[in-house]
Order: structure tokens, then C-alpha cells, then sequence
């Protein structure tokens, strides 16, 4: 039984799939198996699995696409490993991930996961140094101490500091949450490391840059984006905090998710509900501009509404996301 599983889901990206992969077949720590599961990919992900001999890695194929968190799931169902990590097939661990946080593990029994700091890199490979410091910066992890992280719900939830892709779990406190749920597809990181925090569970943060994230063009669109925003309000309307402070900050992330969901609702076209979203968002933000010009847009013709809020949206200022992919490209 191998000590580590390291699970990498794909889909149609077969062009980084190799980077990926051999970023685990380079480890210094051996005592692992890779899983890869592909969630239908229709170009030549089969084949580039196929080039590599090793006998470490498995290869799930699903005949159809699945969605994300069940992909996701199907490599955790199979995994046979004591310690469990999981990052995307565009991205990659340095050589000594698997050595540095098998040790937290084994010489902390206490810790439940074990998180790191990770580099930026580039559609190239290329990591790029002004990029990592400033997400470093930009998420908090600059002031992570080392060691068990004291205030695990705020920085799941309210900083959003820590990365799954950049973490090392022990696959008992995974299985103790039921791994990724269906309902949170597409924040479904975001949803399991919050989970673990409300379930007390102990992370631990080792701040070496051992994982590799990649920025690169076509990770966003307007259907994800609208995806992605039912999902976090799935996932922010099911938590509740026993911190007052804490569970006050979840009404405004929940009222500011719904302001932003009901935009894309309105400009979508979903008038209703998009109405509905905007005017719940009110009751906790109180009346403004932003909610009020989507209402109003909301009785325009459709063709408008899209054209108005399309114009708006890049007369806006990058966020931040956005300004690293430039940097990055």
C-alpha cells in the first residue's frame, strides 16, 4: 500500500497533463501512487497517460463527463493512500513537496492537513517571482506563522488563504466530510477547507513555496463564472459560524454573492430571479447603485441589458485575478 496518493483530475488539457505529471514522477519522496482521472476528454489525454512507464499511476477514464466534484471523487474512491493530495492538471509540485509535508504529517499526529505556499508560473512553465509575491501578498499567506494555524475558520473562509492544490491531507479527515460535494461544483476547494475548519479539524501551514499554480488564458468565461456563483451560494447560504463576528462577515459574503449572481441572472436574462437575488442583497447591503441599476436594467430588452453591462464590465477596473493573468501571458 503506498503511503501517498497524489490524484490529478483532467479534462482536455493534455498539453499541460505532461507538465503535471511529471512534476509528481520527479518527487524525491518515492512512496506513492498517482491517479489520474479523466473526465471524458475528447482530445489525445489517453495517449500523452500512455507515454509514461511507471507503474505508480492509474489511470481512470470516464466514457462521459461527470462534472468536476465527481471526477474529482472518483480518484479519491480509488486512492489506497494513507496521505492525499489533489491539484489540477495545469499545475504542478516542486520536488519536494511530497518529502516536506509527509514529514509534518508523520511527526505531527495532531494535524490533519498540511498546507504550503505555492509560485506562480506561466502558460511557459516559467515561474515568475513579482506574481508569487504579490498573490503571497494578496491572500495573506506573507503572514501565516509557521505551524498549526490558530484561526483556521477565518482564513478558509474570510481570507480564503489556503489552497487545496497546495496541501497534504490525511485522507481520514477527508472521508470524516464526505470529500467534494456534487452541490459545490466548481468552489468546491473553497467549500472543503472551510468544512474541515468547521469541523475542527487541525491544519498546519509549512510557508515554503513547494507547489506551482498556473495563470494562464481561457480560465474564465461569463456560463463559468455564472456556475461558479450558484455554487458559492450553495456552499456560503449551508455554513453557519459559532464566532458572532465571523458569522455576521457570512451574511455579507452571502448578501454580496447574491448581488453578483443576480447581475449575471439579469444579464443572462433569468429576469425573476435575478430581481429576486438583487432585492434579498438590499436587505442586508442596503440600497445601492450597482443593485439598483441591475433592476432597472432588469426591464430593458435583453439585447440591451447585455450590451449595457458588457460595456460596463470593461470600463471597470482589473481585479486582481485578472492584472496576474497579464502578467503571466
Amino acid at each position: 500500500m503506498p503511503k501517498v496518493t497524489v490524484c490529478i483530475p483532467t479534462y482536455n488539457r493534455s498539453h499541460f497533463l505532461t507538465y503535471s505529471v511529471q512534476s509528481v514522477l520527479d518527487q524525491t519522496y518515492s512512496d506513492f501512487e498517482l491517479i489520474i482521472c479523466d473526465d471524458g476528454s475528447p482530445d489525445n489525454t489517453p495517449d500523452v497517460v500512455k507515454g509514461f512507464n511507471d507503474t505508480r499511476i492509474k489511470y481512470i477514464r470516464h466514457p462521459q463527463n461527470i462534472g468536476r466534484s465527481r471526477n474529482m471523487r472518483s480518484g479519491f474512491e480509488a486512492s489506497q493512500g494513507e496521505y492525499f493530495i489533489k491539484f489540477d492538471d495545469d499545475d504542478g509540485l516542486t520536488r519536494q513537496f511530497l518529502e516536506k509535508t509527509v514529514d509534518v504529517l508523520d511527526n505531527n499526529q495532531n494535524v490533519d492537513f498540511v498546507c504550503t505556499n505555492h509560485w506562480i508560473i506561466n502558460q511557459d512553465n516559467q515561474r515568475m517571482e513579482s506574481a508569487t509575491q504579490e498573490n503571497s501578498k494578496r491572500w495573506g499567506k506573507d503572514k501565516i506563522p509557521l505551524g498549526i494555524i490558530q484561526d483556521l475558520t477565518w482564513q478558509t473562509f474570510y481570507y480564503q488563504s489556503l489552497q487545496v492544490g497546495s496541501t497534504l491531507f490525511r485522507q481520514s479527515c477527508l472521508k470524516d466530510i464526505h470529500y467534494m460535494r456534487p452541490e459545490a461544483d466548481g468552489c468546491e476547494d473553497f467549500d472543503l477547507l472551510v468544512r474541515l475548519a468547521i469541523a475542527e479539524k487541525r491544519g498546519y501551514f509549512l510557508p515554503e513555496f513547494l507547489m506551482e499554480y498556473r495563470f494562464h488564458g481561457g480560465q474564465t468565461s461569463l456560463k463559468q463564472n455564472l456556475h461558479f456563483l450558484k455554487s458559492k451560494l450553495f456552499c456560503i447560504s449551508d455554513y453557519q459560524f459559532k464566532e458572532p463576528e465571523l458569522e455576521e462577515k457570512r451574511l455579507i459574503k452571502l448578501a454580496q454573492t447574491q448581488q453578483d449572481l443576480g447581475l449575471r441572472l439579469i444579464e443572462q436574462g433569468n429576469t425573476q430571479e435575478g430581481r429576486k437575488l438583487l432585492q434579498e442583497s438590499n436587505q442586508v447591503l442596503g440600497s445601492s447603485r450597482r443593485s439598483n441599476l441591475g433592476i432597472l436594467l432588469s426591464y430593458f430588452p435583453s439585447n440591451l441589458r447585455q450590451l449595457f453591462l458588457q460595456g460596463f464590465r470593461q470600463l471597470r477596473p482589473k481585479d486582481y485575478t485578472e492584472k496576474v493573468r497579464s502578467q503571466t501571458s
